[in-house]
């Protein structure tokens, strides 16, 4: 389809990534963006909120909407959650469900193809982490996902090594709508930067921190004030229970310090700025379960 002189129509529209938790959704979105927008981390739940992350090319527009994964809910915010991933997929245009290529094709992966069955978005299967397997591998796993629905395409791609990544943009975007250009040129990611600070040092607070917390960490960014040449943060990690505030902490507050330096390092490059950063760590308990916290907590 093309228009006068042989001009192929400009096209902008929004598509996310789908998946069972650890699909490699976040880091996908990362390589395609090659910046560090989406949080990452090898424990399932980290994606909170939703974050769009604009890919300007000279023809098109891709605007990426970063998604937690679905998943079966526990407590109130595992149904908020949950509320928004639907949300969020019946207003985009194309959707990547990936399957990583070095785990079986399971009932997770069924259990989403079923939910995106009945969306009017175009469904694009991606497999993931190919750096992984071997050829005979991939090639088991690349028939095994066609045959889990009717997919408009079925792509390999390793976001560590690159492989196959532009492709992947190039099928995306050829399924979005004719449509002017969505955002300006300069713009990477339409969520506030204090978002997406918060996003960095949750992040780092995860790192390390034992299996018994990955839910249990809400950041909330109470100022960024700039003076000069210097971003001050100000902002306070919660958790549930005291117990768990001890272990943020770590022994004497060395653990504490060391998410500090790691969330710093982050946001200084994300600003482009020299930050000073000063954490509190407050208990506000079971969170998760309380809607007037949920609120405050920005969920």
């Amino acid at each position: 389809m093309s228009d006068v002189g042989g001009q192929q129509p400009y096209r902008a529209g929004f598509a996310c990534f789908v998946g069972r938790p650890n699909a490699g959704k976040s880091t996908l979105t990362n390589a395609i963006v090659g910046t560090k927008i989406a949080i990452t981390s090898n424990k399932p739940q980290t994606t909170r909120h939703i974050i769009r992350a604009v890919l300007h090319r000279p023809e098109s527009q891709l605007v990426l909407v970063d998604t937690p994964g679905l998943h079966r809910p526990r407590t109130l915010l595992g149904e908020r959650l949950n509320d928004l991933v639907r949300s969020t997929w019946s207003e985009v245009d194309v959707i990547g469900l990936c399957i990583p290529a070095d785990e079986p094709v399971g009932r997770g992966d069924r259990f989403i193809t079923g939910e995106l069955a009945e969306l009017k978005a175009t469904v694009i299967a991606v497999v993931t982490k190919t750096d992984l397997v071997d050829k005979k591998r991939l090639a088991e796993q690349l028939l095994a996902v066609s045959e889990l629905g009717e997919f408009a395409a079925v792509v390999p791609v390793s976001a560590v090594s690159g492989h196959q990544v532009d492709t992947l943009v190039d099928v995306m975007t050829g399924y979005l709508p004719e449509s002017p250009q969505l955002y300006p040129d300069d713009m990477l990611t339409d969520d506030p930067e204090q978002v997406l600070v918060a996003e960095m040092i949750r992040e780092a607070a995860l790192e390390g921190v034992r299996d018994e917390l990955p839910h249990s960490i809400a950041v909330v960014v109470e100022e960024m004030i700039p003076e000069g040449q210097l971003m001050k943060i100000y902002a306070d990690v919660y958790v549930e229970r005291p117990s768990q505030k001890a272990i943020v902490i770590g022994h004497r507050g060395s653990r504490l310090k060391e998410v500090g330096t790691t969330a710093r390092r982050q946001i200084e490059e994300l600003l482009g700025t020299r930050v000073y950063l000063d954490l509190h760590v407050r208990v506000a308990k079971d969170w998760q379960r309380d809607p007037k916290q949920l609120r405050k907590l920005g969920f």
